[in-house]
């Protein structure tokens, strides 16, 4: 174990990527810090639901230790969380508001939080749940570093009390997610966990085009669907697809569908990653509609929106493969530009000193 780190996180997981969008979110950024120059320790709970699902157990972009309990974590990692310039703490941690607590009391030299859930923890405090972060807790960092951007970083230090909120979205290894010669195996396909408030979404843009297009293929693919969901024969299921098979994936699919968790939409300007694996992929998204999309990608010009059955079944029926190829060479330009992990790294990386040099006495962070 390195004798100092530039960044220590503490997060949901990084070792299995069964369920979640954590840990893809996590090895893209840790890559991507590698390239910076990085020294970065990931610390995680070992937890029984992820023990039977680590696809990369042993990082070779960082150093990873699980640790069992709160009280583990401080005493074998102690003089590590004294000595980083800085610990993130990421959202969804077990036992966060202990975590955080405790380390607070530690005071790191920068102390932040990594919301990879935003709107999903703001709808959670406005209804008093606080199951990984407390609402008095938010003063507590020098930065919360957040999935969702927008006006959403006004409301987290106008309404929650954030000292600095920044933006740090999602973003892809364009190392791993690349464009690649491949059969079209579907027409339209889906990769998520299922979640009960992007199921009618589902329904309406693939599940009912698929009824009505007999002649197109379809395909899902995520893990925890209930088993009464009446699937059309022309609709494939993968249970789990594990992170090296995604961009063979994407890249059999003529168009891929984006579905926003509603809590996402209220808020706007919180893209999905599979928005930016599919742009390294070259792959053209159909996408539901929500504020802040056209941030991102230009609407009808890097990727296509649906709002009903009709509109997803009129963008495959009237399909033109010149049009088809702009709209995705236009996300893949934009997604090598800004959205990789390299790019992100680089951003957390300037965030981090401008923090420090903010402090009294200024400490400096080097990648």
């Amino acid at each position: 174990m390195s004798q100092g780190y530039d960044i220590v996180f503490i997060g949901l997981t990084l070792s299995s990527s069964w369920g979640n969008g954590h840990a893809t979110t996590y090895r893209s950024l840790l890559r991507g810090l590698k390239e910076e120059g990085a020294r970065v320790l990931f610390l995680e709970q070992d937890v029984p639901w992820y023990a039977p699902h680590r696809d990369l157990p042993s990082p070779d972009f960082c150093d990873f230790y699980l640790y069992r309990d709160l009280p583990d974590l401080l005493e074998r990692f102690s003089a590590h969380l004294a000595n980083a310039r800085a610990v993130i703490v990421g959202s969804y941690v077990q036992d966060g508001p202990a975590v955080i607590d405790a380390l607070a009391r530690r005071r790191p030299q920068v102390f932040g939080f990594y919301d990879i859930d935003t709107p999903v923890t703001l709808a959670k405090l406005d209804r008093g749940d606080e199951e990984y972060l407390r609402r008095d807790q938010l003063p507590l960092f020098d930065a919360y570093f957040s999935f969702s951007g927008g006006k959403v970083l006004d409301r987290l230090e106008q309404q929650y009390g954030a000292a600095k909120a920044l933006p740090l979205y999602c973003s892809v290894d364009a190392t791993r997610y690349r464009p690649v010669s491949a059969d079209r195996r579907w027409d339209l396909g889906y990769l998520g966990t299922y979640s009960p408030d992007r199921q009618p979404t589902l329904d309406a843009l693939l599940i009912e085009p698929a009824r009505r297009l007999p002649e197109c293929r379809f395909v899902v693919a995520g893990p925890q669907y209930p088993e009464n969901i009446d699937w059309p024969a022309n609709v494939t299921r993968i249970e789990h697809l594990p992170p090296a098979d995604h961009p063979l994936f994407y890249n059999q699919q003529r168009y891929t569908l984006n579905v926003t968790r509603q809590d996402m939409i209220a808020a706007g300007w919180s893209p999905s990653v599979r928005l930016f694996e599919a742009g390294a992929c070259r792959t053209p998204v159909i996408s539901d509609e929500w504020i802040g999309l056209g941030d991102f990608f230009p609407l009808e010009e890097a990727i296509l929106t649906a709002t009903s059955s009709d509109d997803v079944v009129r963008i495959l029926r009237d399909d033109s493969g010149t049009h088809r190829d702009r709209i995705a060479r236009a996300a893949h330009r934009i997604t090598l530009e800004h959205h990789t992990g390299a790019a992100r790294a680089s951003q957390l990386l300037d965030h981090l000193a401008d923090l420090e040099a903010a402090q009294t006495p200024p400490r400096r962070i080097t990648a």
